[in-house]
């Protein structure tokens, strides 16, 4: 009590700020904790399922990622059927630094998931990921690290953002690559039209807001709050809904992928400026990942227009994609729905005291 009385006297006005946005805070995370606890239950109620069996509506599927057409991941060079890139820059404000994100870029193309009796189609569109992160690495300029030691794929896609090089910038990387195991929680419904095809697509997501602290280093439908809700008939920006058609002479196009292969040039951009699409590229990208465009599975091995899809439901907004099994997500989502239910109202009943004690309600 003494030491409480003896803080509350001594710290400048400006410092009561931090308790009040802490009681705020403890009350999200004490509403937070039940949304997590809903979605724990809903997972738990909901029968897993083999994908030849499964019924129309919610479902539940684990499997491996397979499919015809793969993307390249600009920071990695993977072959990929889903990535997202995120670049953040270390910002000095008025109160502090913190991390900006400056970069946000997602793109995909359909795939399948296959847990040997059969397979789905899987559109990731509006999903909430948990999925593995392939690259995660802070550059900055300055006394012992400069600009020079930055990979040219991230030295591109920095520049096609227009994210300054010299700045401290930290990367991340998140992929679903062939043969993945994925758990699946989503809407079994009639395919809505959707072909498969190499033409990537961007990806939609729901707005993010990061919780405060740290749960983890993979993406979230477990480690971040997530508010509104994806819009199916959202228009996409005129670049990815009418992509323009790219004319290259085909000898000159062999030429100019080689070159940049050779070169370990993988930004997206950056084969755009030579006059060749990434869906393009992805041929090139799978044979110099080892080999792996012979163990491609071939357009034809698939229904490239099924009739059912694997998707956000219109009805059942629940759709996750986890790179862990069905139990490990259960109990991620048992602790941390139990930490934020009990610990938010302890942070809110502390930062309300301080506040009394600052004030003289007691």
């Amino acid at each position: 009590m003494l030491a409480l009385t003896f803080i509350s006297t001594s710290m400048p006005a400006a410092f009561w700020i931090m308790p009040l946005l802490g009681a705020v805070g403890g009350v999200y995370l004490f509403y937070r904790g039940f949304q997590l606890l809903q979605r724990k239950r809903l997972i738990m109620n909901t029968p897993s399922s083999k994908i030849r069996s499964a019924a129309m509506g919610l479902v539940e599927v684990s499997g491996l990622a397979t499919g015809p057409y793969t993307l390249t991941a600009p920071i990695t060079g993977a072959p990929c059927y889903y990535y997202r890139t995120i670049v953040w820059e270390w910002k000095q404000r008025d109160k502090g630094s913190s991390w900006v994100k400056q970069a946000d870029e997602g793109l995909h193309v359909p795939f399948y998931l296959d847990d040997g009796s059969a397979r789905v189609l899987v559109d990731p569109q509006g999903a909430e990921m948990d999925i593995h992160c392939d690259f995660k690495e802070e550059f900055s300029h300055s006394l012992f690290s400069s600009s020079l030691e930055i990979p040219g794929s991230v030295a591109g896609f920095l520049m096609s953002h227009g994210v300054e090089t010299m700045a401290k910038v930290k990367i991340e990387e998140y992929c679903i690559k062939p043969k993945n195991a994925l758990f699946i929680m989503g809407t079994l419904a009639s395919n809505p039209g959707i072909s498969v095809s190499a033409l990537p697509v961007h990806t939609w997501r729901p707005a993010e807001i990061p919780v405060s602290f740290s749960m983890g280093s993979s993406m979230a439908f477990s480690e971040s709050l997530t508010l509104g809700s994806y819009k199916r008939d959202a228009a996409p920006p005129e670049s990815v809904q009418n992509p323009k058609p790219v004319v290259v002479d085909p000898a000159q196009k062999a030429k100019i992928i080689n070159a940049f292969t050779k070169a370990g040039i993988t930004n997206p951009a950056a084969w755009a400026a030579a006059g060749i699409s990434q869906t393009q590229t992805t041929a090139v990208a799978v044979t110099s990942a080892g080999g792996a465009a012979a163990a491609a599975p071939a357009p034809e091995q698939f229904d490239l227009h099924p009739p059912t899809v694997l998707m956000k439901g219109a009805h059942s907004p629940a759709f996750f994609i986890s790179r862990r099994s069905q139990r490990d997500v259960v109990k991620s989502l048992g602790w941390k729905s139990a930490l934020m239910i009990w610990g938010g109202p302890a942070v809110t009943l502390v930062c309300v005291y301080i506040l009394a004690l600052e004030f003289g309600w007691l």
